[in-house]
């Protein structure tokens, strides 16, 4: 998996995908800092969001920007990475989807899982998925794979997508 820019539904929505070590510092800063102001913050789950996930090479993070107000940096809207495949199976996995409170209800997280689910090819696709989300996640093929558990005190379920037909 590689980086490049890819373009959108959005005119003015730009993806990109690379590894941790193929981003600037300010891509890497505004990554946490969406994921912190998200996970930690918004949700109130005090926990150690970056891990060694995000720093292995085989990780793609997704990035969708759009650009910045009169002369502003482009703004960091929402992302997701993607890992694997695991030792169980072969599935890659689907994390850390998260969009900015301002950009939700706009078809841009749908846009990440999509290009998630084109960068894992033709394996299956693991995702622990908040539970209130299960309906959504169904849209893109995953069902349910095993019973409900907490996450930092918010309920998820894990959901898998095998090859469609």
């Amino acid at each position: 998996m590689t980086r490049g820019d890819e373009p959108s539904d959005h005119p003015d929505l730009r993806l990109l995908a690379s590894p941790l070590a193929g981003l600037g510092p300010m891509d890497v800063h505004a990554l946490y800092k969406l994921r912190v102001d998200v996970f930690v913050a918004e949700q109130e789950c005090p926990y150690a969001e970056i891990d060694d996930v995000d720093a292995d090479p085989g990780t793609t993070h997704l990035l969708a920007w759009t650009p910045g107000d009169a002369g502003e940096p482009d703004r960091l809207v929402a992302t997701l990475r993607v890992f694997g495949p695991d030792d169980h199976g072969g599935a890659m996995h689907l994390g850390r989807v998260c969009t900015a409170p301002g950009w939700r209800g706009r078809g841009i997280a749908a846009r990440l899982i999509r290009r998630g689910l084109a960068l894992c090819g033709e394996r299956p696709v693991e995702i622990g998925a908040q539970a209130h989300l299960e309906g959504w996640y169904e849209r893109f093929g995953f069902v349910r794979s095993g019973e409900d558990y907490l996450d930092e005190r918010i309920p998820h379920l894990p959901m898998r997508r095998d090859l469609l037909g």
